[in-house]
């Protein structure tokens, strides 16, 4: 077990050496996959930001239920009956159509036409109150009250937040498939990387197999700074996202002090660094691990 901790320590240490010993080629190529994750990366930040910002905004979604135009006093008790007991209501308030007629009269100043009204065209109407739901969750309670008895129509007055949600779903689509995009080119990218050390270190590596060291012991370093890139890479990023995300929360401080809010952006959280360090250090491993693959045994000592 020492003897294996030891060998890959001693990988490591080469590794690391080899990664300064031409630190200017090396950091470019580090700094293009930083780059090229940012892109992904910072979408994804930005998006769950924005789902963020729309549940600040709407804490307690509206429905607006109106009766039909001939409901009677006992449908209407009947509906108050109902919502008293309905899941996911915090509050209601009954407006008859007397009460939204004067409303209607005071505010559209159309006071001398409604008083020649043989008859109130306005439905009465309930004002529901919610607790916090999901789009999908608001859908289905909306669905549920339009079912009910003497209800012509349900609707929600927060419809933009579940356009929202879906604007983000269609985000997370794109993010996926571009982080995968640049999956394969950073694991393309350590490929040719690797390719060309292999190349460059042949003698080395057929001395190393005439005095009979095995293929794991010579591939371990490719491996290693293969894996190391990728970490670097995935650093790079975040450090990217991180400049982006102060510079963007400095002028939102700014406009939240105008509106009378609190807003501002979250950074990664450290599970999420981590996790796109692994990501990061597994696709440099993969592309390492492909080239020596595919060249090393191409080479025997002469």
């Amino acid at each position: 077990m020492r003897v294996w901790i030891s060998q890959h320590w001693q990988a490591l240490g080469l590794t690391t050496k080899q990664f300064f010993f031409k630190p200017i080629s090396n950091l470019l190529s580090v700094a293009v996959i930083g780059i090229a994750f940012s892109f992904p990366l910072g979408i994804y930040t930005l998006l769950e930001n924005l789902q963020s910002f729309s549940n600040y905004f709407i804490h307690s979604p509206q429905i607006s239920l109106f009766l039909k135009v001939d409901a009677t006093e006992s449908d209407v008790e009947n509906i108050n009956s109902r919502l008293e007991s309905f899941d996911g209501i915090t509050s209601f308030q009954f407006i008859s159509n007397e009460i939204a007629l004067a409303q209607l009269q005071n505010e559209s100043g159309l006071g001398d036409i409604a008083l020649h009204l043989r008859k109130n065209p306005l439905p009465h109407a309930f004002i529901i109150h919610t607790q916090h739901m999901s789009p999908d969750k608001l859908e289905e309670s909306r669905l549920t009250l339009q079912g009910w008895p003497a209800v012509a129509y349900v609707q929600i007055d927060s419809d933009w937040i579940k356009k929202m949600h879906a604007f983000v779903k269609l985000g997370r689509i794109a993010v996926i498939m571009l982080s995968s995009l640049l999956a394969v080119a950073l694991v393309i990218v350590i490929f040719n990387t690797i390719r060309l050390q292999i190349l460059t270190k042949q003698e080395e590596i057929e001395v190393s197999k005439l005095i009979g060291a095995t293929d794991r012991f010579i591939r371990r370093p490719f491996l290693y700074f293969g894996a190391l890139q990728g970490i670097i890479g995935a650093l790079i990023a975040w450090i990217i996202i991180t400049f982006g995300i102060q510079m963007i929360n400095d002028n939102l401080t700014e406009l939240s002090k105008l509106y009378e809010l609190s807003l501002h952006l979250t950074p990664l959280s450290l599970f999420q660094i981590l996790l796109l360090g692994a990501i990061s250090a597994f696709l440099g491993w993969l592309g390492a691990r492909l080239s020596v693959a595919q060249h090393l045994s191409r080479i025997e000592p002469k």
